[in-house]
């Protein structure tokens, strides 16, 4: 356990992407399977990066549980802290291509998810509180008792540099937006570094201007706050200064696993100690090259691959 460099807590599931792309889902004949979940990704794609990472999360007592760790293991993310909630079923995820850039996904997840069942039994709490760098998400905090698993793990890190919060707002995963906000925003207290889209930032700190929205962050006492703004690129503010990095232009296959992608290229550069511009570059790349293919844990990029494109 020690010898991790990254954990990330929450969110797996298997995709199912349509092999026959510009159709509705009634109309698809055969579908791919892939691994799949926020968390997950983000861990594939630093382990891509020659991260040593793990993902903290459940799934169910069938046949898909075994293939998520096993797929795990095969991208060199430990499956160790992979638990098994007992009645519930390891979420599926149905994609559908239409548009590109923002497909719509349907979730299969009910009546809870396994990864929303984490509790305090299932936490590697020394690892916790030592692993050079700590990831969680904003879905992770929908549902009890996952929330309440996800308050007290922070509570237990203190704050430690390289704790990381996605902000990963799903409004399908909340009854209303004043949970979102409330239970999200919570969570500013106790990590340094913050990201997420303009929709993301206003559910955390009520406004989607980059900009305002960077100072608020900082003002929770973020160190590094990042802000996507889409075609005009990414906000990347810290105490010192803000600068926005343009995008990477590419043609757009499937544009589910790009902030995954950028998750794992943010987590690899902050190990590495690089500046923040220099980070926010990397992970652009990265999340363009996933944009550019079809699969998220799949098409994770490899160092090389990242490289050519800078």
């Amino acid at each position: 356990m020690t010898e991790l460099d990254v954990l990330t807590v929450g969110r797996v599931g298997v995709d199912l992407y349509p092999e026959q792309s510009g159709v509705p889902l009634a109309q698809v004949r055969t579908f791919a399977k892939s691994l799949g979940g926020t968390a997950t990704n983000v861990a594939v794609a630093a382990a891509r990066l020659g991260r040593r990472s793990a993902v903290l999360t459940k799934v169910g007592p069938d046949g898909f549980g075994p293939y998520v760790r096993s797929a795990l293991a095969s991208f060199g993310v430990s499956p160790e802290f992979v638990g098994t909630a007992e009645g519930l079923r390891t979420p599926v995820v149905f994609c559908a291509l239409d548009p590109p850039e923002d497909p719509p996904l349907l979730f299969y997840r009910a009546p809870i998810a396994p990864d929303l069942t984490l509790d305090e039994s299932d936490v590697p709490w020394d690892l916790v509180a030592d692993v050079p760098l700590l990831w969680v998400t904003g879905t992770g905090v929908c549902a009890e008792p996952a929330r309440a698993t996800q308050r007290e793990l922070l509570a237990h890190r203190g704050r430690r540099t390289h704790t990381v919060l996605d902000l990963d707002y799903r409004p399908m995963f909340w009854s209303d937006v004043d949970s979102a906000r409330r239970e999200i925003g919570r969570l500013l207290d106790h990590v340094t570094v913050a990201v997420g889209n303009r929709t993301e930032v206003e559910i955390a700190v009520g406004t989607a201007d980059p900009d305002e929205a960077a100072r608020r962050l900082l003002a929770r006492g973020v160190a590094l706050a990042l802000v996507k703004k889409g075609p005009e690129g990414v906000l990347v503010a810290t105490p010192e200064g803000s600068w926005t990095v343009p995008p990477h232009p590419v043609e757009v296959v499937c544009g589910l696993g790009a902030g995954d992608a950028f998750g794992g290229a943010l987590a690899h550069g902050l190990l590495a100690g690089w500046d923040p511009v220099r980070i926010a570059r990397y992970a652009n790349v990265a999340g363009a090259l996933v944009a550019s293919r079809l699969a998220c844990a799949d098409a994770m990029p490899t160092p090389d691959e990242i490289e050519a494109l800078l």
